[in-house]
């Protein structure tokens, strides 16, 4: 069953509580209690329900709301034809809620954990869906403040935004997260570490929902990108130092 089914099928405020579980529950407009819920599909639907939420907060923050922002998120969480139109209703119903998304943001990091690699991803989507119009300082701002609600410290907050602003997606030394030139066990210990961290197979396990992977296996390939490039780059440096 997809994410949008179980949403719209059930009463996830009883799965969720607090203000994620008011939005959701008034969304999904049922009674059934889903108290006794695997751990791994309350966390899915967790996650998709604070995407929804934060994301419509977002398209708020600039003043103006555009139907771009919401065909993002469609494009993120691959929303299909037939559930096109609970995702809509649980988007309109986040941009009009009186929850703040600070509350929306701390329930998340409750729940997921905070500053955890499903956040990460979360946080990933934003950034993606704020880019479709250009950024503007109030949504750099909500960025901002909702990194920190998460429970994402300054250095790892300013990691996500660099993916997204700076250099990193070019420069495939930031991508590892190495000093340029580092030597091949430095590059290699980077970069399993990052393949354990990212692997979208460890993020599903953890309560991504299949329909937004995406986003985590384009920055797997990022990774594997990287580490092609300068594992190439040092062979041809080795290569030119033995005069081949």
């Amino acid at each position: 069953m997809s994410v949008w089914a179980t949403i719209a099928g059930a009463a996830v405020g009883a799965l969720l509580g607090g203000p994620l579980g008011a939005l959701a529950g008034a969304a999904a407009g049922s009674a059934v209690d889903l108290r006794r819920a695997t751990s791994p599909e309350r966390r899915r639907v967790a996650f998709t329900v604070a995407a929804i939420a934060l994301a419509a907060k977002m398209a708020r923050a600039d003043g103006d709301p555009s139907a771009a922002e919401f065909a993002t998120f469609q494009r993120l969480f691959h929303v299909d034809e037939p559930e096109a139109a609970n995702a809509k209703r649980f988007y309109d119903l986040a941009k009009q809620s009186m929850a703040g998304y600070e509350a929306y943001a701390q329930q998340a990091a409750t729940l997921l954990g905070p500053g955890s690699p499903l956040l990460e991803d979360l946080l990933d989507a934003l950034w993606l869906i704020a880019a479709v119009d250009g950024y503007h300082p109030a949504e750099i701002a909500y960025l901002d403040a909702v990194a920190d609600k998460l429970g994402f410290d300054a250095a790892a907050a300013a990691r996500v935004r660099a993916r997204h602003t700076g250099p990193a997606e070019d420069d495939p030394w930031a991508v590892l997260g190495v000093e340029p030139g580092a030597d091949a066990a430095t590059l290699r210990r980077a970069y399993h570490a990052l393949v354990r961290e990212y692997h979208p197979d460890r993020h599903l396990a953890e309560g991504v929902p299949a329909e937004f992977i995406r986003v985590t296996e384009a920055r797997m390939a990022a990774i594997n990108g990287a580490y092609a490039r300068v594992t190439a780059k040092a062979g041809h440096a080795n290569d030119a130092a033995s005069g081949r």
